[in-house]
């Protein structure tokens, strides 16, 4: 028995909030299992509350899962799903509870999984952003949930990643800025956002960070003085920040030495 599973840290009781005991087990359809050493009360169990327990239930008799995906109890039917027959999970799309469908998603083929992308619940739109095929994500460009986006900016196409470059959250447009390329990314030189802006100096081509020699903030300048060359170099060895001078010393010295 798990240390997890002692009496002390989760109750045995059933997902009605009944004492699991032998006459539980007696009324239990499955009552048949237990005597053949399948199942155990506090252990593996599909009748308790406990998660856990009943994953180790149908992970030792996946095949009993089809059956157990209308269940009343939403921890069965979630669990039930990760092992049933994959044309069995269409019918728990509509599912009321978002735990099910959280698991459906994992799981459904492409072309069912489509239908998951205006799901009521981040969570599972998530799980869908996760899964969807590149060509169908275009849809959650505008999702409302910004974790949607961020999701979907780090697996757009690189050539549609300018329709979220102006999006109103920080996280997404850093996702965006990991991967747009030139010429787009220049653009990301007048970001809002000095997180951004260093992306920016990390990644544009070294003759073009001059825009950024003169950022308002001094990590973004730091930055770029990591990768200057020329006049723009010259700039930041004379920046007013004492942190910046000092990187841009250090890449001129780099460059010195390797031009002997």
């Amino acid at each position: 028995m798990d240390a997890a599973d002692t009496p002390n840290e989760i109750p045995n009781v059933t997902w009605r909030g009944e004492p699991i005991d032998a006459t539980t087990c007696a009324a239990c359809p499955h009552a048949a299992l237990r005597r053949d050493g399948a199942c155990e009360p506090g252990r593996s169990c599909m009748q308790d509350a406990y998660a856990r327990r009943i994953d180790r239930f149908f992970r030792g008799l996946p095949a009993l899962a089809n059956d157990q995906l209308s269940h009343p109890y939403f921890e069965v039917r979630a669990i039930a799903a990760r092992y049933a027959d994959l044309f069995r999970l269409g019918a728990l799309l509509a599912d009321p509870d978002e735990t099910v469908r959280m698991q459906v998603a994992l799981r459904l083929p492409q072309r069912m999984l489509m239908r998951l992308r205006d799901d009521p619940h981040r969570e599972v739109r998530i799980r869908v952003a996760h899964r969807l095929d590149t060509a169908d994500l275009t849809p959650m460009l505008r999702d409302p949930d910004y974790q949607v986006r961020a999701i979907v900016a780090s697996r757009l196409p690189e050539a549609l990643l300018p329709l979220l470059m102006h999006d109103a959250d920080l996280q997404v447009r850093l996702a965006v800025a990991r991967r747009l390329p030139m010429p787009a990314l220049w653009r990301l030189v007048d970001d809002p956002a000095a997180e951004v802006r260093r992306l920016a100096a990390e990644r544009l081509p070294a003759p073009l960070l001059d825009a950024l020699a003169a950022d308002p903030d001094w990590t973004v300048r730091w930055e770029a003085a990591g990768r200057a060359l020329g006049a723009t170099l010259g700039r930041l060895l004379a920046d007013a920040e004492p942190e910046v001078r000092h990187r841009a010393a250090e890449r001129r010295d780099t460059l010195e030495a390797a031009h002997g």
